[in-house]
């Protein structure tokens, strides 16, 4: 884990870099996990007009920065969801995802929220489990007309 980060609230002016983010997390990290049809039409999302911009404008939110340079972010959007997890390949197993859920959850737990829920991917399921979030349910979902697998997930206070 890198020593050299932090964590900042989300701001709008952080909607670009968290798009960058998310589109990098897919494309740098998916081809062990995901086709390439799979890859291209998610990482897709971050630049279609709308998707993300309900969850980025009224979700809560961190970016997580090293060295100055944005590196990795986690949105709740209800506040009983975690909406977002994302993390630059090249800042991958440093400790980013960590510090953030670290951050969510416990924010969502001073709130009042007695669970947290998420559609995890391949990308973060692991790791949820490890953190003592369980599988509710597999699911499959389609992304622009292509089929992936999904899990619904539930970490409780």
């Amino acid at each position: 884990m890198s020593k050299n980060y932090e964590l900042k609230a989300l701001r709008s002016s952080d909607h670009l870099a968290v798009r960058e983010i998310y589109a990098d997390a897919i494309e740098s990290q998916g081809e062990s996990l995901y086709t390439k049809e799979q890859i291209q039409s998610w990482a897709g999302l971050a630049w279609v007009p709308g998707v993300l911009d309900r969850l980025l404008f009224e979700g809560r939110g961190w970016i997580s920065l090293e060295n100055q340079q944005n590196e990795a972010f986690a949105v709740r959007y209800p506040l009983d969801r975690l909406a977002l997890l994302y993390c630059r390949g090249r800042s991958m197993r440093r400790g980013h995802a960590t510090a953030l859920l670290n951050r969510l959850e416990s924010e969502a737990f001073e709130e009042g929220q007695t669970h947290l829920f998420t559609e995890a991917s391949f990308f973060s399921y692991s790791m949820l489990l490890r953190r003592g979030w369980i599988l509710i349910t597999p699911k499959r979902i389609a992304i622009g007309g292509v089929s992936f697998v999904s899990f619904s997930m539930k970490k409780s206070f």
